[in-house]
């Protein structure tokens, strides 16, 4: 039989790293300033780990919001990584993560057709999906059901062309197109009169 040498009682690993934790500390690359508390350094998801403090990381976010920079990367030099909204939405505001979502969404139908609804109470964003944005014309918001023009931004113009918009001024003309459209009457393309075809074929002279 081998005797031993009696071990010394080592701590366990989860007193080792709750005393490395609490004793250690860190310079704040942003700032150059000690931290020592482990509740006060940054954690991006542990996508880096770079030391920051969670105070220069929330100025940090708030100067690219302002910005509209949507994809937040990492300020350590030479780190390509992106910064996480849900591993910073405990450290920051609500307002803060609301824009940050916001400035997402917006980031995120940069390339599509878009038009907020031209209807004040309303106001709603709609995208068109399908394509096509150049014939796109008469639309209904999903949100407050009422139709506008998705070329021209207003509410829609009916018995009018995109390019007489301009001309009209008053809410009779708007009525009046409405029922023009409604009747399907057509204008005549020289003296802007409108036309009603009672019968026969599709060809009309104009008075």
């Amino acid at each position: 039989n081998v005797n031993q040498p009696p071990q010394q009682n080592s701590p366990a690993p989860q007193e080792l790293d709750h005393q490395d934790s609490s004793s250690s500390t860190l310079t704040c690359e942003i700032c150059i300033e000690p931290v020592t508390l482990p509740n006060t350094k940054f954690n991006n998801n542990n996508l880096c780990t770079h030391p920051f403090c969670t105070d220069c990381i929330i100025k940090y976010i708030q100067v690219k919001l302002q910005d509209n920079v949507s994809d937040i990367k990492c300020p350590a030099l030479d780190c390509h990584h992106t910064l996480d909204p849900l591993s910073c939405r405990p450290k920051i505001t609500h307002q803060l993560f609301d824009k940050w979502c916001d400035v997402l969404c917006d980031s995120a139908v940069l390339g599509l057709d878009r038009v907020y609804c031209p209807n004040r109470e309303c106001s709603a964003l709609v995208i068109n999906r399908c394509g096509g944005g150049s014939k796109l014309k008469r639309c209904v918001c999903p949100n407050c059901k009422k139709p506008f023009c998705f070329r021209c931004k207003v509410p829609w113009h009916a018995g009018y062309k995109c390019k007489e918009i301009e001309e009209i001024r008053d809410q009779n003309d708007i009525a009046f197109g409405v029922l023009s459209e409604r009747k399907k009457w057509k204008r005549c393309p020289k003296c802007r009169h409108c036309v009603e075809l009672v019968k026969g074929c599709n060809s009309v002279k104009c008075r």
